[in-house]
């Protein structure tokens, strides 16, 4: 039966693999759960689904193998609605469980619904008998009916409804949503590169293993330095204007990068880089860095990470004096391919939704500049930026 169970997820799109499926087989041999549907489902999730952007399709799946979430209502209706049962919120009453046997249980409430579908033909209000809104029928919704079935919306605070029919209102765990910090940080570690550097203050096991056995039992503990990441990033921040409508991520994404990289540099620019950078928004003007000092203080080994929405007037990007802040020498598009060609491993980050790209000017301009490594801000996008500026 497992492997039909295997071959479904697969069949649902999910990246399960033998050796998981191999696991989840050694973990039932080992007898590490109950014999129940439930733990099992928490077993099969842990070890066949590892990334949590998978879970929703792994649910809809496990469902409908065992018919449980796609079958667990034999009322279809040919609707694209879900039951969704909702646990009580309080103790019922006598009275409020002779009100659900009052047309025969449940399951005569059930029946009754189902002949309803097949009857009516239209939207109907304020009645008695057919499903609609603001009635006494025992189907519909913002009335009252003390067995009722609610069907769409919200609850009209009567609490009389039995069993609650809604839209589906779960999202899928989807690598296009926008990343915390959390996320951003396990992206950023495909951007590593260990070496051991310092001194010898960390133990090495194989080798203190192999020493002692060598030395004829003798302990001859063997010690090697730390492993540090060596990567250097050098991270340009556009800030103000309309980044200041992401400001959250692009500080989460700041924050992340600090906690990751040891040799982590920055720098700030409005817009498009131009003739100068600086640290302390406060002080932009009083302390700038000229660019040219950037491109001979940084070797072209560091990574260069740019982070803005690209989003301004193409003038800016491409022509001399286009900045809105002062009348530069030089197109912001010449800055850009310098740094480009000083730092071989580069990238772009833009927060602003990839299916808005095509109706900046800006935004292609600046692509074409950098060789089209622009990237979403979201984790997917994160990670394939991540795998560029790893080559």
């Amino acid at each position: 039966m497992l492997i039909d169970f295997f071959y479904s997820l697969r069949a649902a799109k999910l990246p399960v693999s033998v050796k998981e499926y191999l696991t989840l087989l050694e973990a039932l041999k080992a007898n590490v759960i109950a014999p129940s549907l439930d733990e099992f489902y928490y077993l099969a999730r842990i070890t066949l689904v590892k990334d949590e952007q998978y879970f929703d399709k792994f649910d809809q799946a496990f469902g409908a193998y065992f018919n449980g979430v796609a079958q667990a209502s034999e009322l279809a209706f040919d609707v694209p609605l879900d039951w969704l049962k909702k646990k009580l919120q309080r103790d019922l009453s006598p009275e409020e469980k002779a009100q659900i046997e009052a047309m025969g249980g449940l399951d005569k409430l059930m029946e009754r619904l189902k002949e309803l579908f097949d009857e009516q033909k239209e939207r109907h209000e304020g009645g008695s008998k057919w499903i609609g809104t603001g009635g006494t029928s025992p189907f519909g919704n913002g009335g009252y009916n003390p067995e009722g079935v609610r069907i769409g919306g919200d609850a009209a605070g009567n609490r009389t409804a039995v069993k609650v029919w809604e839209a589906r209102a779960y999202r899928d765990y989807d690598d296009q949503v926008e990343i915390g910090t959390r996320n951003i940080k396990v992206a950023l570690r495909r951007l590593r590169r260990f070496a051991r550097e310092g001194a010898a203050e960390e133990l090495d096991l194989p080798d203190t293993i192999r020493s002692t056995a060598a030395n004829a039992g003798w302990l001859d503990l063997k010690m090697v330095p730390e492993r540090h990441n060596k990567v250097k990033v050098l991270m340009l921040l556009d800030v103000g204007g309309s980044m200041d409508d992401h400001i959250k991520r692009t500080e989460e994404l700041f924050s992340a990068a600090k906690a990751e990289f040891k040799h982590l540099e920055f720098y700030y620019f409005h817009n498009c880089v131009y003739d100068f950078l600086w640290k302390n928004n406060r002080r932009r003007h009083a302390e700038r860095m000229p660019t040219w000092d950037v491109l001979h203080k940084f070797t072209p080994d560091y990574k260069l990470i740019f982070v803005g929405d690209a989003t301004m007037s193409p003038y800016e990007v491409l022509q001399p004096g286009g900045s809105v802040e002062y009348n530069n020498a030089e197109a912001g598009a010449v800055w850009l391919r310098r740094l480009a060609d000083h730092f071989p491993h580069h990238a772009w980050l833009n927060p602003e939704p990839e299916g808005l790209w095509a109706y900046r000017q800006s935004v292609s301009a600046i692509r074409e500049v950098l060789g089209h490594r622009m990237y979403p801000l979201t984790l997917a996008g994160l990670e394939t930026a991540m795998r560029t500026l790893s080559k």
